[in-house]
């Protein structure tokens, strides 16, 4: 079965005004829009032809999205698909591994704390591993750097004040985790009065000229501080790799992986969960408690995904995820079947128009648009664009 899937927007205060309007060929409503959800994630499911996604998984789970990946998940859509539009930093943030989120579900249950209480940190009992790739050029921090590198960084830099806080990190006698781990946790709790440290480091920024690894490191301090002076997450950000993605290029965030976007976006594809715990740069619950716990602190750039051609213009973003895989379809007349017949399959259309067509119908989807195709249908795409597809995982 294929059928028109319509995505939920998310008016998050860092999206961009244009992105998802444009991708739609829809006017802009003047507000940020964030995020475009394409899955059964009860928060924000997706209509199908008129019917909420997660209610039609849950009448029909293994007709829906296939016998294994219910076997392995029961009757819940294992993975969720995005696209992400951001305008402004996101907050730092990591997503715990599922025996963290299950524990820490737990623990908040017995404590009373209501689901989607705005203090609530596990939403549900799943881990958050995530894909994205870029649509376009796309600025990220991701990771930690080398400590002794990022000590380094903030001696050339030039603002003295930070030095006495961050001088663990040129330790070389210790792990270079504990180290991270020790200045990551101090700065995050800075103290009122050291708190001027912020704002210090903001001004030096503002007329900061060099070039290399410290003008780098001093775009992020104005961009971070422009949306959110004097928030400490401004400091500890400084520890972390800033990467640029271009168009179809892709990381994988591990869960305890560190990150916060910048500007820029693509689609992203996770596991069905909503479970993020945050650390500064947002207005929204921050648990630095929680954060620590999950982190990983290990020092290292981001991995990136290379995708391999499987076939003639079918590309795939192998990732170490169970609950998802993710395909690019490059498509140039065709037809090109759509991979993974035996499992449910979201399609998108980042580029272009395509048809797509099963034993029992045909369905055009022009650039924006989507679709769901249930397990055990096989599907072809032709046209002109580009498509994406996200399903479970195949493993």
């Amino acid at each position: 079965m294929i059928k028109r899937l319509t995505g939920t927007i998310q008016t998050y205060a860092w999206g961009s005004r244009t992105m998802i309007p444009e991708l739609l060929g829809l006017p802009p409503t003047g507000e940020p829009q964030a995020e475009l959800w394409l899955g059964a994630h009860p928060m924000a499911p997706s209509l199908v032809e008129g019917r909420q996604l997660d209610q039609l998984v849950a009448e029909n789970p293994a007709g829906v999205m296939g016998a294994r990946p219910y076997a392995n998940f029961g009757p819940r859509l294992p993975f969720l698909m995005k696209i992400i539009a951001a305008d402004r930093p996101l907050s730092l943030q990591a997503h715990p591994s599922r025996a963290q989120a299950e524990a820490g579900f737990a623990e908040e249950e017995s404590a009373g704390i209501p689901v989607y209480a705005s203090n609530r940190t596990y939403r549900d009992t799943w881990p958050k591993p995530e894909v994205l790739c870029a649509l376009g050029p796309t600025e990220a921090l991701c990771g930690f750097r080398d400590p002794a590198e990022t000590y380094r960084l903030f001696e050339q830099f030039g603002a003295p004040g930070t030095l006495p806080i961050v001088r663990a990190l040129n330790d070389g006698s210790r792990d270079p985790k504990d180290r991270l781990k020790e200045v990551f946790r101090r700065l995050l709790r800075l103290s009122g009065g050291e708190r001027a440290v912020i704002h210090q480091v903001a001004g030096v920024a503002d007329s900061f000229r060099g070039s290399g690894p410290v003008d780098s490191l001093a775009a992020t301090i104005r961009e971070l501080a422009a949306h959110h002076p004097g928030d400490p997450g401004v400091l500890a950000a400084l520890l972390m790799n800033r990467i640029t993605l271009h168009r179809h290029e892709a990381i994988f965030l591990a869960a305890g992986k560190l990150h916060a976007y910048l500007r820029g976006g693509g689609v992203e594809i996770m596991a069905n969960s909503d479970n993020v715990m945050r650390g500064g740069l947002t207005p929204k619950f921050i648990n630095v408690e929680e954060l620590l716990k999950v982190i990983d602190f290990r020092p290292g750039l981001p991995e990136l995904v290379r995708p391999i051609e499987l076939a003639p213009a079918i590309w795939h973003y192998a990732a170490p995820a169970p609950e998802f895989s993710l395909w690019r379809l490059d498509i140039d007349k065709g037809p090109i079947d759509v991979p993974g017949t035996d499992v449910g399959r979201i399609v998108l259309v980042s580029e272009g128009s395509v048809q797509m067509e099963s034993s029992t119908r045909s369905l055009g989807l022009h650039r924006g648009e989507s679709a769901l195709i249930t397990a055990g249908d096989p599907a072809s795409i032709r046209g002109s664009g580009t498509v994406f597809v996200g399903s479970p995982g195949l493993g």
